[in-house]
C-alpha cells in the first residue's frame, strides 16, 4: 500500500517512547497493510526494532542526497512478521527533482535471481526437473562446452591457448550456485572474460536484441573459465537457468514468474518492464557518477525486452520485494499462500559450496553461497553484521536484501546509484542490527 513519503523517514512507533505509540498506531497499520502479514506464534513475544540508529542513517542518506551524493534511497525493515521501519528520502528523478516515493520502482538488477532460483525449484518440487541434470538435457545449444587454458601471448597478455574437456557437464545445481563454470566478464581479467565481453551476450546497461535461446547458442561457442563444480564464479549462469525454466515449463520466463510467483504473492509492480501508467514511479540514476563523472546508463525498462534477464532484468518496488522475503524467511509461504515446500527453503539456504571458492569469491568472508543467494555461515570474519543463517545478495544499481532467520528478521533497501552502493550497505547493516531491542 503506498504511502507519501514525509520529509524524515516514516517508522514504526519506538518502544522506549510509549508518548508517540498512540500517535503512530494509525501510520502503523497503514504500513503493515501492504507489507507482509505472517504473525508469530501466539506464544512468542513479538521483538521490535527501535528507531535512533535508522533515524541517524536515513538523516545521513537524505544530507548525501541534497549533497548530491545519491539521488534517494528507500528501506523498510520488518520483524516477527511486522513492519517495523519504513523510510523515502531524497529524489526519484534527478531530472525532475520530484521527491523519492515508497512505491518507486527500481531496477533491482542481481535480485532477480532469486526469483529466478525460486522458480527453478518449484520445478523441483513439480518432479519435472532434477539438481543433477546437465544443463545440456534441457539446452542443447550448450552441450560439449569445453574449459579455456590461457597461456601469455607474444605481447604478454593472456590468450585462450586451447580448450579442453570439461571433466563433468555443469548442472542445474552449477547454475543456482554459480559453479558452472560460465563468467560475466566484468569482475577481474582473463582472456575468456574478454571474449564473453566482445560477444555482447551479457545483459547490461542495454537491450540484447535476440532472446535467450539465440544467448544460449552464442554461449555455447564460447569456452569455460573454469571447469563445472570447482570454482566459483559470479557469471551469466541465472541468465541459462531462465532458459532451463522456460524449457522445462513449456513457459516463457515471465508468464512463469507471473503466474507462480509474482501474482500469488501480490507483488503487482514486479516485472521485465514498466507499462507507461506506471512509468512516472520509475527511479533514476544521476545521468553521470557523482565520483567518477562517468555516465551512469541503466537498464532500458520502458518497453518489453526481446530476452528476458533471468540474471538481471527485473524491476521491483520495495513493498514487492519484501513481500518476498518475507515468504522467504517464512519458509516459502505467505498470506496462505505456500511458493516453495518448508525444506526446499531449507535446503536453498544451506551452504551448497563446501571449500569451493574462487579469486572473485563475491560473497566474502564469513559466507558460502546455497541456491540463489549468499549464505551466512560464521557469526564472525565478515566485517558487516549478521547471524548464521542469514541469506542475501543484492543489485548493481544499489538495491540490497537479506534475511536473518535467527533474528525473525527481513531487511530491503533500494536506491539507484551503482558507483554508491557498496558505501551504504554496511552502514545499513549496522543501524539495523544495532536496533534490535531484544
Amino acid at each position: 500500500m503506498p504511502l507519501t513519503p514525509p520529509t524524515r523517514p516514516s517508522v514504526a512507533p519506538n518502544p522506549r517512547a510509549p508518548s508517540r505509540r498512540l500517535a503512530l498506531a494509525a501510520l502503523s497499520a497503514a504500513l503493515l497493510a501492504g507489507a507482509c502479514a505472517s504473525m508469530p506464534d501466539a506464544a512468542t513475544p513479538a521483538r521490535s526494532v527501535s528507531t535512533p540508529h535508522l533515524d541517524t542513517f536515513m538523516r545521513r542518506v537524505e544530507a548525501d542526497s541534497k549533497a548530491g551524493r545519491l539521488p534517494g534511497a528507500v528501506l523498510l525493515v520488518a520483524r516477527d512478521g511486522k513492519l517495523q521501519y519504513a523510510g523515502a528520502v531524497g529524489v526519484q528523478d534527478p531530472a525532475t527533482g520530484k521527491p523519492m516515493a515508497r512505491d518507486a520502482i527500481f531496477r533491482i538488477y542481481s535480485m532477480t535471481k532469486p526469483i529466478v532460483s525460486i522458480a527453478t525449484m518449484q520445478l523441483v518440487e513439480d518432479g519435472r526437473l532434477r539438481l543433477g541434470d546437465p544443463v545440456s538435457r534441457w539446452i542443447p545449444e550448450m552441450k560439449g562446452m569445453q574449459v579455456a587454458v590461457e597461456r601469455p601471448g607474444a605481447d604478454g597478455k593472456p590468450t585462450v591457448a586451447e580448450r579442453v574437456v570439461a571433466p563433468r557437464e555443469m548442472t542445474v545445481q552449477d547454475l543456482l550456485r554459480h559453479t558452472s563454470g560460465l563468467t560475466y566478464g566484468v569482475f577481474g581479467r582473463s582472456a575468456v572474460k574478454d571474449e564473453y565481453l566482445k560477444a555482447k551476450i551479457v545483459p547490461a546497461s542495454e537491450a540484447l536484441p535476440f532472446d535467450l535461446t539465440e544467448m544460449a547458442r552464442r554461449l555455447g561457442t564460447l569456452p569455460l573459465s573454469f571447469a563445472p563444480g570447482g570454482t566459483w564464479e559470479y557469471s551469466i549462469s541465472t541468465d541459462v537457468l531462465g532458459l532451463v525454466v522456460e524449457r522445462a515449463s513449456g513457459m516463457k520466463l515471465d508468464a512463469f514468474l507471473s503466474q507462480r510467483i509474482l501474482v500469488p504473492l501480490k507483488m503487482n509492480d514486479t516485472a521485465f518492464w514498466v507499462p507507461p501508467e506506471k512509468q512516472a514511479r520509475l527511479a533514476e540514476a544521476f545521468p553521470a557518477d557523482p565520483d567518477s563523472k562517468a555516465k551512469v546508463t541503466l537498464l532500458e525498462v520502458r518497453k518489453p525486452p526481446v530476452l528476458l534477464s533471468g540474471g538481471g532484468g527485473m524491476v521491483s518496488t520495495a513493498d514487492d520485494y519484501l513481500r518476498f522475503t518475507q515468504m522467504l524467511l517464512n519458509g516459502g509461504e505467505l498470506d496462505g499462500v505456500r511458493i516453495v515446500s518448508r525444506k526446499t527453503m531449507e535446503f536453498m539456504g544451506s551452504d551448497h559450496l563446501g571449500t569451493v571458492r574462487g579469486p572473485t569469491y563475491l560473497p566474502g568472508p564469513g559466507y558460502g553461497f546455497g541456491l540463489g543467494f549468499a549464505v551466512r555461515t560464521a557469526p564472525g570474519e565478515s566485517t558487516n553484521y549478521g547471524s548464521p543463517g542469514e541469506i542475501n545478495w543484492g543489485g548493481y544499481a544499489g538495491t540490497a536484501f537479506w534475511v536473518d532467520p535467527k533474528e525473525r528478521l527481513v531487511a530491503v533497501w533500494m536506491m539507484q546509484g551503482p558507483a554508491q552502493s557498496g558505501q551504504y550497505r554496511p552502514l545499513l547493516r549496522t543501524a539495523v542490527y544495532t536496533s534490535l531491542d531484544r
